[in-house]
């Protein structure tokens, strides 16, 4: 499989996911209520039409989900009026891709109907029954699909080309997260414990704080500081010579964090008072705080191209075997690899080599990343086929500058994404004819 770094808003399969709610009723319960209602045309928006029995159906489907996740709806007015607007923005951004020269080719299509019925746990003849029991022509829902696919894909291509992300507002980003990192830092501590107790006399208090210096005083002459740990500390780490171990700067006391700033890695501090008593610390290890890291992954895969010849539910079942037998220790991943896969890595025993973050289609990504080293994921559809992945390792790496500004550029598009869509399709509906009609009388 080629890498191919694809956006989350082209997750087309996740977002037809809503398809099914989203449709008109078609079956004879819609039917009868149109014929007691009076189904009739609303709106007129370019070249296509919003009928009164979409409304109600999606108002109906609105309700039905509001009921289930426990959600309030506004008054009947004002819901008809917010399905409405959405149905005229919907027909003016599928017009305005159309008239762009976006298409979906059949084949796309069937892919994204596979997709839909694999992630519902369906294969393709049970999604046809489904969208019949719910009254749903299954020419209309393929009509609806490929709509849907039209508007993530011109939204994609029309809205980030209108996001202006300044240079300073990347830098200001970047210096951000290096400040998070700098703040929960992870550091691995030691130390040296001389208690005080509670309510102790000036006399203690010195001979305690004589103790802890007469410590720190044999680390700093040479001595190994794990050895005088286990000699005079009181702490319950002194056994492993007062070793706290490693863990970010939130998890430790603040009077630790603030001791060690600007100590380096193998160096101790003076001595520093806490409700417990004195401390000595040394710096065993700290994190690179002032580099931005990214978690990469080494990962296989197995890949089915799917076909007229192999649907993706053949595909699923195959890879269902293959992985049975992985587990079982009955073949490895890589001969299974070398013998069934259908990508240019199936030499390679399905090896993809490391790779960071937004590499992978989305659905590829989001199984992988529920994986731990080892871990075998169910199969997995995407564009490409049907796929069967196995995490072997991960790192952090440091990226390099370049990296780094591309990744925040990112973030910040994503950020700017909702108020750059809304003010597009504002443009888009002002320049739109739509025209309003009036029910039938």
């Amino acid at each position: 499989m080629n890498a191919s770094k694809t956006s989350r808003r082209c997750k087309v399969v996740a977002a037809v996911l809503a398809v099914l709610a989203a449709l008109p009723a078609t079956g004879p319960a819609a039917a009868q209520s149109r014929e007691r209602n009076g189904d009739y045309i609303v709106a007129i928006i370019n070249s296509e039409l919003v009928t009164a029995g979409e409304i109600d159906s999606r108002m109906a489907r609105a309700r039905a989900d509001a009921a289930r996740s426990g959600q309030r709806l506004p008054s009947d007015a004002v819901l008809r009026q917010q399905v409405l607007d959405l149905l005229i923005d919907e027909r003016v951004i599928v017009t305005y891709a159309r008239e762009s020269g976006l298409r979906i080719d059949e084949p796309e299509l069937d892919r994204a109907v596979q997709s839909v019925a694999a992630q519902n746990q369906l294969t393709s003849e049970q999604l046809r029954q489904r969208l019949r029991a719910e009254g749903i022509d299954y020419a209309r829902f393929r009509a609806n699909l490929r709509d849907q696919m039209l508007i993530e894909r011109i939204r994609e291509r029309e809205v980030v080309a209108r996001i202006r992300v300044p240079d300073a507002e990347i830098e200001r980003y970047i210096e951000q997260q290096r400040g998070a990192m700098q703040a929960d830092a992870e550091m691995n501590l030691a130390q040296i414990l001389v208690t005080v107790p509670e309510g102790a006399d000036a006399a203690t208090v010195a001979e305690r704080k004589a103790r802890i210096d007469a410590a720190l005083a044999r680390v700093q002459a040479g001595e190994d500081f794990a050895q005088v740990a286990r000699e005079v500390s009181e702490d319950g780490n002194k056994a492993r010579g007062g070793e706290i171990g490693a863990r970010p700067a939130s998890r430790l006391p603040d009077l630790f964090v603030e001791a060690v700033k600007g100590v380096a890695v193998g160096q101790v501090t003076a001595p520093v008072r806490s409700g417990a008593g004195f401390h000595v610390l040394k710096v065993l290890s700290r994190q690179d705080s002032g580099a931005l890291t990214v978690t990469q992954t080494r990962a296989r895969h197995i890949l089915l191209r799917t076909s007229p010849q192999l649907t993706a539910e053949v595909a699923a079942r195959r890879l269902n075997e293959y992985r049975r037998q992985i587990e079982s220790g009955a073949r490895s991943f890589e001969d299974v690899a070398r013998a069934f896969s259908e990508d240019g890595s199936a030499p390679a025993g399905g090896d993809l080599g490391w790779f960071g973050p937004g590499t992978m289609v989305p659905e590829f990504e989001q199984a992988m990343n529920q994986l731990q080293p080892g871990g075998l994921s169910p199969p997995v559809v995407s564009r490409f086929g049907v796929h069967l992945i196995q995490v072997v390792e991960r790192r952090q790496v440091a990226q390099d500058m370049k990296q780094v500004r591309e990744q925040a550029l990112n973030v910040l598009r994503e950020q700017k994404f909702e108020g750059a869509y809304e003010e597009w399709a504002k443009d888009l509906r002002a320049r739109a004819y739509v025209e309003m009609r009036e029910p039938p009388q």
